[in-house]
């Protein structure tokens, strides 16, 4: 299990580089087949999708609509163009509820269109990030925070790791290991704004506003990553797929992604104004 575990994350790591190194279509349509199999994940886990192998009504209009909300990112990137959408999708949601009346639950509704906000949406800012002025070097942070966090939680953890934060929802996480996930993605950030960011702009002083970025955005993750798990531990399921050997899912890997996301997007406007 651990080698598998380990090839796959290598494997993941080198396409998140290329695709984040390259952008563009190239990331574009990755995100947007991560952002599919995370929303059918999701509404299989919360009750609203359709048979094991079948969709159901109110999962092809969410699909549909994440085709259109990455047509949307890639070709507008507009405020008003993206709420257009969302909107859109939750008058179809709506539409498919009242068409088909009594076949589902007004909960499953809201859970479909938290399933099309959760992953598709927020996964978004991956490539709205990427595709900013200055994306080539303000896409990384979302890395450092989340897989960055996360690996420096656990080393920290598993070292002096005790007081234990959240004992039924994640028996394992201790406050120790959260403080050190928190400080060791504000290190990684300082140093990469100091030794990259900073040499290619020699007039900013960055190093220390992206060090703040990270450390917030690794606060963010591990919230992803405990919401994920508050998910799994309500709906009595393990992972939310096997897509991804020795991980599980996409929403398993990358749930702090997720979360971390738009927290660096909108972090990175208003603190270096992309």
């Amino acid at each position: 299990m651990f080698w598998t575990r380990l090839a796959s994350g290598i494997v993941l790591v080198i396409v998140a580089l290329f695709a984040m190194s390259f952008g563009g279509a190239p990331l574009l349509l990755i995100l947007l087949a991560v952002s599919m199999i995370a929303y059918r994940e999701l509404t299989k886990a919360l009750g609203c999708a359709g048979q094991e192998k079948g969709l159901n009504g109110l999962e092809i209009l969410g699909m549909a609509g994440i085709i259109c909300y990455y047509v949307v990112v890639y070709f507008s990137k507009q405020l008003p163009m993206l709420l257009m959408c969302i909107v859109g999708v939750f008058l179809g949601l709506l539409l498919v509820y009242v068409v088909t009346f009594p076949k589902f639950q007004a909960a499953q509704v809201s859970a479909a269109l938290f399933a099309f906000l959760y992953a598709p949406v927020m996964l978004a800012f991956i490539y709205l990030t990427r595709a900013s002025e200055e994306g080539i070097y303000m896409v990384w942070m979302i890395l450092i925070s989340s897989w960055g966090c996360d690996t420096c939680a656990y080393a920290v953890g598993k070292l002096i790791g005790k007081k234990k934060i959240f004992p039924v929802l994640s028996p394992h996480k201790s406050l120790e290991g959260c403080i050190g996930g928190v400080a060791g993605a504000a290190l990684i950030g300082g140093l990469y704004g100091y030794f990259f960011v900073e040499r290619a702009f020699p007039d900013d002083v960055v190093a220390w506003i992206i060090a703040f970025i990270c450390a917030a955005g690794a606060v963010m993750s591990m919230v992803g990553d405990l919401a994920a798990s508050a998910i799994k531990r309500n709906h009595n399921i393990k992972d939310y797929g096997h897509i991804i050997p020795g991980h599980g899912g996409i929403m398993d890997r990358f749930d702090s992604v997720i979360v971390t996301a738009p927290m660096i997007y909108f972090l990175t406007v208003l603190m270096i104004g992309i």
